[in-house]
């Protein structure tokens, strides 16, 4: 058998990018016996895998447009990537522009091109989903490890998984106290996706095929509130997208209805989920996020097809996808009526395990 060795995997996406890379890190760790080291973009990634079993360190670059030689966090992590030259690498990036960023980081850390696998060269089978294409590249072994693993093979679940830390859930217990949002079902609203806001300014509609007006959700948020008058609806997104989301909030006219944006990083955003009633989205990263940890999820897809990009979610029906081609191409062709249909019947979410038998990620 041979001795564990730490995979190395990058991937320069947004959330929902490295959010799908779960079940790949955790064939890898399968495979290799050891936990994985992740270079990624956004401190999103960070406050994603910190304390997650199948990743063992994250080198998180801020940005991957600054210029190579303004940027000590690309120094820090080349001299990372100098030590880690014995190991196997897998290269989940697709974009080309962002295939030449990595390639230059191998090239500079003394990499050799036998010891990685891309995703690049693995083209996207029709009808496959993205999680199965990144699975087929963990399934595939660098030239220079065949000897030693190419005979292993491992079978995991295809749903992305992530531990809610017993840190993250008191930071966020402590959060809904603070807003008045505790012991009241939080129903979870993502209007925003990372087209919505561009040079501090928000697309016009038709220039963003996942925007839905602000009336349609101010139709969701009042059935919302009839059918559950107790929840409180929190219209989330990024600190950018805080006046976008205002915007909307003041145009809804109802109780109970905040704007949570400037406070709600990914790990907290992450232990709302855990415990959230439910989820109403268009297709972006958060999505993704509310179907990993167990929220039931309504989804709306604009021109990008639900059958590579769907949410995973875990149990029978608990997320309900519309739009997409080729039913449609543009988030507006779906009706309020639709949505509220679809969020009326999802079904009630699993039960979470006692606090006592909870697993743990370290503080």
């Amino acid at each position: 058998m041979s001795a564990p060795v730490s995979p190395l995997v990058i991937r320069f996406g947004r959330l929902g990018d490295t959010l799908l890379l779960q079940p790949l890190l955790r064939r890898l760790h399968a495979r290799y016996g050891a936990p994985c080291t992740l270079l990624a973009t956004g401190s999103y990634a960070t406050d994603l895998y910190r304390g997650q079993p199948d990743v063992s360190q994250v080198i998180a670059l801020h940005s991957r447009h600054r210029p190579f030689v303004l940027s000590p966090e690309r120094w820090r992590a080349l001299r990372v990537l100098t030590r880690m030259r014995h190991v196997p690498v897998y290269v989940c990036e697709p974009q080309p522009r962002a295939l030449q960023h990595v390639c230059m980081l191998l090239r500079l850390a003394g990499i050799p091109e036998r010891h990685c696998v891309f995703l690049h060269d693995m083209p996207l089978a029709s009808g496959e989903h993205w999680i199965e294409h990144l699975l087929r590249l963990a399934d595939s072994t660098p030239p220079d490890f065949t000897d030693r693993f190419a005979h292993v093979r491992s079978t995991v679940g295809t749903v992305p998984e992530f531990i809610v830390s017993a840190q993250e859930r008191v930071d966020c217990e402590r959060w809904l106290v603070r807003r008045g949002l505790a012991g009241h079902p939080i129903v979870v609203l993502q209007p925003a996706n990372k087209r919505t806001i561009r040079r501090n300014r928000v697309r016009k509609p038709d220039d963003d095929d996942k925007s839905w007006p602000a009336e349609h959700w101010a139709r969701v948020v009042a059935a919302i509130r009839l059918q559950l008058p107790q929840a409180r609806v929190l219209l989330c997104g990024s600190p950018q997208e805080h006046v976008y989301l205002e915007t909307i909030r003041a145009g809804i006219a109802q109780p109970g209805v905040d704007v949570a944006a400037k406070d709600l990083p990914t790990s907290r955003l992450k232990a709302l989920l855990a415990v959230a009633h439910s989820m109403i989205s268009v297709d972006t990263g958060p999505a993704h996020l509310a179907a990993a940890m167990g929220c039931p999820l309504v989804v709306m897809f604009g021109s990008v097809s639900p059958t590579h990009w769907r949410p995973r979610g875990h149990g029978p029906n608990a997320v309900h996808v519309m739009g997409g081609p080729p039913l449609s191409t543009r988030v507006d062709a779906i009706q309020p009526e639709q949505v509220v249909a679809a969020w009326r019947a999802l079904p009630p979410r699993m039960p979470a395990l006692p606090a006592s038998l909870m697993p743990l990620a370290a503080f």
